[in-house]
This record gives C-alpha cells, structure tokens and sequence, in this order.
C-alpha cells in the first residue's frame, strides 16, 4: 500500500518517467546483471589487464559492446546498491553511506522505494538475487524478498561478507548454517561456490516461457584475500613477487568482518579475479545449455572502484586503469568501472561506447526492455539505444555523486568537465577541485582558478542535486 500512494503521489506531481514500450509480438529479454565486488576497471582484459586472465568476461565484450565511460552509484557497497536498484542518485536514493544494524544487516532501504526486481516482477518477470545484499536485514522492509525478489540466497550482510567461510548465509528468511565453517574455526565451504551453485539452479530452472530478471551481486573480489587452494590458485603462485599480509585469522577469536592472512596476496587476488571470470562462464554456459542464449542480455559491471584491505595491491595490477583514486575516491578511479553488455543478434559484437552513463540509467533500461513503464522518479536514461543501435540516445545533462565518509565528498560530470569538493560535511558551499577529463582523464592537474565560472556553474549543480536526508545527514543537515 505504501508504495503504489508513493507511486501515485510521484505521477500527480509530475515526477514519471516512460520508457518506449516494446511491441507486444517481441519478445521480452532474459536479463542477467553481474555486479562485481571492489573490481577496478583496469582488472578486466577488456580494460587492458596484464596479469590477469579473465577470458569469459571479455568474451562480453568481444561477442557484445564495452563502454569506456560508465559510471557506479558512488565509490562504496551499499548506497551503490541503493543507487542501481533504484534508479535514483545518490543525491536522492534512500540509502547513502554504509550503516550497520545489529544484530546482523545494514539500514533498510524504505518500502517506499520502488526497485528494478519490483518493476520487473510486476511486468510479469521471474526475480532472483544471489550474493550480497547489504540493504536490510531478513524480515525488515528492506528484506530481498519484500523489495521484489523472488528468491535470494547470499550474504544478507555486508559485513558478514568479509568472510569467505562464513558460519551461515541465508535462503530467503532461512537461516543456513555452514557446519564445516561453525564460528570461524574451520575453512571448508566457500560461500562463493555455495552462491554461484543456487544461481545456475536458477537458470536451470527456467524453460524460456516466462522471462527472468537475475542479479548476481558477487562477493569477489572484496577483501578478505582468500581462495580455494586449487587449480586457478595453483597457476598464479610464484608469478608475482609477494609481501605475506598478516590479518585476523580464523579461530576461536575471530571477528566477523576481520581479513584472514595470506601468504601470497598477489596470487590470491588474481586468483579470486578469475575465480569470478569462471562465474561468468559458468552462467554462459548454462545459458547455451538451456537455449536460453540468445534471448537473454548480460551486463558485467562492478559496484565501486578497487579496494585497498586486506593485503591487496591496486597499484600492482595497475587497477585503476591508470585513473586517479581507488574505493570511496569520488576520482575516477572510484567510480568509473568495467562495463560490458552482451546480446546476441542484438548488440552488434566487438562494439565499444563512449556513452556517459550510471548504475541510475538501469532501471528505465530495463523497464523498456520488459515492455512497461517507471511510475517512480528516476535520474536515469534508457540506454536501449545505444545498446541496439536503433533509435536515438538521450544524453545526461550531468551525473552527480556524492560519499558520506571521511569528511564528506561530491562529484560531478558535465560533458568532459568534471569538479570534485572534499570536506563537503562542514563546507558545503567549499570550493570544487575542475578538471578536464578530454584532455586529463586521470585527474593530476586542477583547473579550477583557470575556469573559475564552470567551477561555480558545477558547484552549484553539487548543491542542487543534494536533497538532504535525515538518515544520512550531509553538510548543515540536521539529524
């Protein structure tokens, strides 16, 4: 009831958005949306990693399209989440900044929002999540399952996701226990493969009758540094030089969200990066099994930029890109991330887009894609011309984030120009850092006192786009 007064509260003030509806008599897409955990841009192939491997997640590119300027919600998991799910900014989604809940979960996002599963679904889509959630815990309004999903099975907490052999996961409102991991002693079960087994049991249980939406919020490859000691493991020890990095071991004494130690943190987190390039294989593959292939579109993204916890070593694997910043930088580095869209017979093969766009422009995608409309307000901007090379692209005037750690952060791009302001919480009204990324994409040089009028013009755009909230409160806000 909350959300259709929300919906219709949004329709009478004008606040709609309507995808171009398909045609009836077309069928309406699969759609898979992988969503990597702290992945840089620069630790995909397609993004011209060295060290790597990662075969199946260029194989999207190569048999679909890449896009060199896509964008995250923000620099961090849960209000990225909020952002993609939502189809809002995070000047205007619900949840902005990471916020545990005890005793397991983070803040719930409102029933008032309304999600991409929820649009889906009520277009008559089969829903399923598997992974980390990290946007309300089992049985408050932000539960998976209240929030459109079908199903879901994962890591209902963020926090307890630092843990690669956690003591439970949860299917839907069931609790299950890992006995081989009981309270961190032992290291059997990896939560990863528990996941991904559910996932393809999705597929594998669709017959091409009903169309599915399916959102892969993978845990990898977030820090801990830790991986099966197997075949993928085997191949990357002893081909970097290491430093061992000394953690919060397993044991009768370890912490939930703690980062085991690991002797060969290189290898592990290449090994954990192609651990999830197999993933995706592994969906492909069951794809082409249940001929399902060539009806269903598949994006492989990541939520935030590379992380630096754990023992790992962004600028060894050069992570970034080459990009300015790494997790929670509103750089590019924080935020500009691997992206890759296949669809066979329609998104033409080895395609790459400069396009600008963001984790927002999802929701009317996909809308449009199923056939319906988004009766909530959306930041966002159908992409389905790009991706099917029909029709024409409606542009961003801007694209605008903001970060509510460490002293507060906001960003925003207009066209090439791109302005950062640092210590937002206590000078809202500060000065912006400029830049301009045609000609300085990795952010080295400020320009700010050279084009002191755009500077203005884009820090104004920052205060506008910022509608306070009292969860997350930013600059004078009150609480």
């Amino acid at each position: 009831m909350k959300k259709y007064l929300f919906s219709l509260l949004l329709l009478t003030t004008g606040f709609y958005y309507g995808g171009s509806a398909q045609s009836k008599k077309a069928p309406r897409p699969n759609i898979i949306f992988i969503l990597a955990d702290d992945l840089g841009y620069g630790d995909v192939g397609f993004n011209g990693q060295k060290l790597i491997k990662t075969p199946n997640i260029d194989r999207l590119a190569k048999e679909g399209a890449k896009f060199s300027q896509f964008y995250s919600g923000t620099s961090v998991c849960a209000p990225s989440r909020s952002s993609l799910l939502s189809g809002l900014h995070t000047g205007h989604t619900y949840i902005r900044g990471n916020r545990g809940i005890q005793p397991e979960g983070q803040q719930p996002i409102a029933d008032s929002v309304i999600t991409i599963a929820e649009v889906l679904k009520k277009a008559g889509y089969a829903t399923g999540a598997f992974g980390k959630w990290g946007l309300g815990p089992v049985g408050s309004e932000g539960d998976p399952n209240k929030q459109g999903f079908d199903q879901f099975y994962g890591y209902n907490c963020q926090t307890l996701a630092h843990r690669y052999y956690p003591n439970h996961l949860w299917d839907n409102q069931k609790k299950i226990v890992l006995e081989a991991n009981h309270n961190l002693l032992y290291n059997k079960e990896y939560a990863p493969d528990l996941i991904q087994k559910k996932a393809l049991e999705f597929v594998d249980s669709k017959n091409g009758k009903e169309p599915f939406f399916l959102f892969l919020p993978y845990i990898l490859p977030h820090a801990e540094l830790i991986v099966p000691d197997d075949s993928i493991f085997q191949y990357y020890k002893g081909k970097f030089p290491e430093k061992p990095h000394k953690g919060a071991d397993y044991g009768p004494n370890a912490t939930r969200g703690g980062y085991a130690s690991q002797e060969h943190p290189h290898a592990a987190f290449a090994a954990m990066v192609s651990r999830l390039d197999m993933y995706v294989g592994e969906i492909l593959a069951k794809l082409k099994e249940k001929g399902l292939d060539k009806n269903t579109l598949v994006i492989f993204t990541s939520d935030n930029g590379p992380h630096v916890e754990g023992g790992a070593d962004p600028k060894f694997f050069n992570s970034s890109g080459g990009f300015r910043g790494v997790k929670r930088d509103l750089y590019e580095g924080g935020m500009r991330e691997p992206f890759a869209a296949r669809w066979p017979g329609v998104i033409k093969p080895g395609t790459t887009h400069d396009h600008i766009g963001a984790f927002w422009d999802m929701l009317p995608t996909f809308a449009e894609l199923a056939g319906t409309k988004v009766t909530s307000n959306t930041d966002g901007i159908s992409i389905v011309p790009t991706l099917t090379g029909k029709g024409t692209q409606k542009k961003h005037e801007f694209l605008y984030w903001e970060f509510h750690e460490q002293g507060g952060r906001q960003a925003v791009r207009q066209g090439n120009w791109k302005a950062v302001r640092l210590k937002a919480s206590t000078n809202p009204e500060g000065p912006v850092e400029l830049y301009d990324l045609s000609k300085d994409p990795a952010e080295t040089t400020d320009i700010a006192s050279k084009h002191p009028e755009k500077a203005r013009e884009l820090g104004g755009i920052m205060n506008r786009s910022h509608v306070p909230s009292a969860l997350f409160p930013f600059g004078n806000e009150k609480n």
